[in-house]
Formats: structure tokens, C-alpha cells, sequence
């Protein structure tokens, strides 16, 4: 049998230099985003911007095609005992350190190549779901005004709203026309994570790190590098991630679970819930400091009940996307339905029209759009709104009476150590935005 020789450079630094593989990935950067460049075209067509994300997606799994072979071929030298020249005599032991090295670095890309196809392939579904936000309410007109304004800054933005609103599309929206659109957005579900794996899922863990650690895996906040972290379902987060995600919004830094080493992170932090932080806070589960970390821009995303005349444009957008999809040539909306779509409060938002509209696309056998106004409970939904709008109030309430409880005590002080802000242990200015949004006077509980 014939032996292999492999040659490599006489340079000392020949066996692990990893320039040449660096070269090929010169559209990435060491710390785990996406490729430089590969910014996705919002202002063109939704299949122009699915193009773009398909090919940046098949571009990843071209580079890691390549790099197993490297991968192979090494570990084919290393496992198969070959004679190499090279690997004779101690002066090419730094050699031999330098390829296990680069084996390691590799391994590594890899791994990093595989999450960052994954987040490529998801967004080519949101890109083919939504392409833009669709409505010209007043209601929605004001949101995307905020969205505007805060997209071309670096703040932490706080979205709330009801589910099923959008939230996620909003995040999106200020993304797109941020400073950061040419790397990722990871979008982080905190809500369906395990609260024992939401800590590594955020920042990663070092290899022994606890069972199961076979190898070092990179967090959302290094995959997230240069770009927009978005944290949905915030107000879920256990007591412990919060505090390490407090740490990274005030230091820009953290940890690998089982690391010592400080990673700095460059990451925008979008957060949302469908959660009264306030009134978590109120009862223990949420940090008021983390709360008013996130809450430097916030951003409330009307209902849809809000926004009934955006309804016949969604309810369009939803048929032409769905109808398509199932070859069906749907030309009209009977008036009828219309009225019942615009009619119903819609406790489920978008998400539940999206739904409806699609269900009723497949069963559609002519070219006149109608649905089953059965699908559409209006007693079950009446009780609902209820419970949802009168827990807000009563909150509303109680905050109020507190504020008035202690500017009473306080003689109408808002300032100072026996002021009013020091008495409820918030801020002097978060006291008077407070007083502005609650209408309080202050003055009449002046001495």
C-alpha cells in the first residue's frame, strides 16, 4: 500500500496558520454574527427579500460544507497514524499544538455557522409572513412614529402590549431601520425556555460546565454580536437571569456559565411583554432596577380593537397571502363579513385574525371571501375583555392612591430625602412622570 505524504510550508507557522481559512470567512467577524454585507432589502418585494435571505442561508451551509472537508482531512491525518514529515522531531511539536488548535477553532466556526443558518432559515419565514406593518390608523401611525424615532439610536427599548399584537414584528421594524441592520437579530422566547437553560441560551456555557457540557456553546448575546437582541416574554425570566441580565445592560459585559472570562458585549437589547411589569414588581417576581433598565424607550402596540379601520387592509394582506398559497382565485369580500370582522373586539389580536382568515381561505369554494360567524363566540369574549380591562384599571387605582398617600405625607414634596420619590424608593423624575400620566396636582397637598 501506497503512503500518503502530505506537504505543508516550511514556516514554522505553516501547520496552524488559519489565515487562509479566515480569508474565506472575511465577511464575518470573531464574535458570532452574521456575514457583513448581508443586509436584508425590507424596502424591496417580500419574494426579493426571501431571495436575498435564502441565498445568505445556502452561502452558510457552502462554507460549512467546506469546512467539514478541512475537518475530515485532518482528523484523517491525525487518526489514521500517517507518516508526515513534519510531525518528526521536537522542533514541529509547536506544530502539532497549533493544528489541534486550529482543529478546535474550527469546530468552534462550525458550530457558530450551524445557529446562524438556523436564525437565516427563521427569517426567511417572518420575511415571507410580514414584510411590513400593515394599517394607516391613528393608532398605529403614532406607535410607528415612536418606532421611527428610536430605530436610528442605540436605546433600550421596552414594547408592551396584549398578545398576539405584534410585538415581535415591531422589534423587527426598529432592526430594519436601525444602525445594526446589516447584522443579526436573535429573537429569544424567554417565556419557552427551561429556567435551569435559559442562563446558558442567553450566554453560553464553557465546556464541564454542568452535565451534559460536552463542548463550549456560544450564548444569544455572542450570536447577537453588533446586532439586536429581542428578549419576548420578558417578565418571565427567574429572579437569577434577571440579575445577570441587569449586569450586561449597565457593564456590557458578561460570563459563560462555568467562564471567568468577561465577554463584552455589543448588543442592542429590545425586550416585550404582555405582562404589568409594575405590578410584578409589586409582588416580587420582576426587579424594579431591571425594569427601569429596560424601560428607557417604551412602546406600547395598540389592540386591534383599537385600530378597526386597519382591519379591511389586514384582512386583504391575509387573503392574498393565504389564497395564494392554496391557488385560489378569491376576488371580493362579501359586505356582511366585513361588518362581522369589523364588529368583533378581537381578543386574540392579529394572531386570531390571521387564523380566521386562513381557515376560512381553505374551506372558500368560490371567488366571494366569507367566514362562519360561529367562529367568532361573542358571549365567552364579553366576560374576557372584561377580566382583561379591569385589572388595569384596578392597578391604576392603587397606584394612584399610593402616590397621593405619600405626597400627602410628604406635603407635597416631590424631592429630598423626606420627599415624596424617597418615600416610594423610585426616582425623582420616574415621580413626576408618574403624577403627569396619573393627573395628579401636587400642589394641593402643599402645606
Amino acid at each position: 500500500m501506497a503512503t500518503q505524504t502530505v506537504a505543508f510550508p516550511d514556516d514554522p507557522q505553516g501547520a496552524g496558520d488559519l489565515d487562509v481559512v479566515r480569508q474565506s470567512f472575511n465577511t464575518h467577524d470573531s464574535s458570532g454574527g452574521l456575514p457583513r454585507g448581508n443586509k436584508l432589502r425590507t424596502n424591496n418585494s417580500p419574494s426579493e427579500s426571501v431571495h436575498h435571505c435564502v441565498h445568505d442561508s445556502e452561502s452558510v451551509m457552502g462554507i460549512r460544507a467546506a469546512m467539514n472537508i478541512v475537518l475530515d482531512f485532518i482528523r484523517a491525518v491525525k487518526l489514521r497514524d500517517l507518516t508526515l514529515p513534519f510531525w518528526d522531531g521536537a522542533e514541529h511539536l509547536e506544530k502539532r499544538a497549533a493544528l489541534e488548535s486550529a482543529v478546535a477553532e474550527l469546530e468552534l466556526l462550525r458550530e457558530q455557522l450551524d445557529k446562524e443558518n438556523l436564525a437565516l432559515r427563521d427569517e426567511v419565514d417572518r420575511v415571507s409572513m410580514f414584510e411590513e406593518i400593515v394599517g394607516t390608523s391613528p393608532a398605529l401611525q403614532a406607535m410607528l412614529s415612536r418606532v421611527i424615532k428610536v430605530a436610528a439610536t442605540d436605546s433600550t427599548v421596552l414594547i408592551t402590549g396584549e398578545t398576539g399584537t405584534g410585538k415581535e414584528l415591531v422589534a423587527r421594524a426598529i432592526h430594519r431601520r436601525s444602525k445594526r441592520v446589516s447584522r443579526p437579530f436573535v429573537s429569544v422566547n424567554c417565556a419557552g425556555i427551561p429556567r435551569d437553560l435559559i442562563a446558558s441560551e442567553l450566554f453560553g456555557h464553557e465546556k464541564g460546565a454542568f452535565t451534559g457540557a460536552t463542548q463550549q456553546r456560544l450564548g444569544r448575546f455572542e450570536l447577537a454580536n453588533g446586532g439586536t437582541l429581542f428578549l419576548d416574554e420578558v417578565g418571565e425570566l427567574p429572579p437569577e437571569t434577571q440579575i445577570a441580565l441587569l449586569r450586561v445592560l449597565q457593564e456590557h459585559e458578561f460570563e459563560r456559565v462555568g467562564g471567568t472570562r468577561r465577554i463584552h458585549a455589543d448588543v442592542r437589547v429590545i425586550a416585550a411583554t404582555n405582562r404589568n411589569l409594575q405590578a410584578a414588581i409589586s409582588t416580587g417576581s420582576f426587579r424594579s432596577d431591571l425594569f427601569y433598565r429596560l424601560h428607557v424607550f417604551p412602546i406600547e402596540v395598540p389592540p386591534l380593537r383599537e385600530r378597526r379601520e386597519d382591519i379591511p387592509l389586514l384582512v386583504e394582506y391575509f387573503i392574498d397571502r393565504y389564497a395564494q398559497k392554496a391557488g385560489k382565485n378569491i376576488t371580493r369580500v362579501s359586505k356582511k363579513t366585513l361588518e362581522v370582522l369589523q364588529s368583533y373586539r378581537w381578543p386574540g389580536n392579529i394572531r386570531e385574525l390571521q387564523n380566521v382568515i386562513e381557515r376560512s381561505v381553505i374551506l372558500c369554494e368560490t371567488e366571494i371571501f366569507s367566514i362562519d360567524e360561529n367562529w367568532l363566540p361573542r358571549q365567552s369574549f364579553s366576560a374576557e375583555v372584561k377580566s382583561h380591562t379591569e385589572l388595569p384599571q384596578r392597578l391604576l387605582v392603587q397606584e394612584k392612591n399610593m402616590v397621593e398617600a405619600s405626597l400627602k405625607e410628604s406635603q407635597g414634596r416631590v424631592s429630598g430625602p423626606t420627599g415624596a420619590a424617597a418615600s416610594l424608593g423610585i426616582p425623582r423624575s420616574t415621580l413626576e412622570s408618574k403624577i403627569r400620566s396619573l393627573k395628579i396636582d401636587k400642589n394641593r397637598f402643599k402645606a
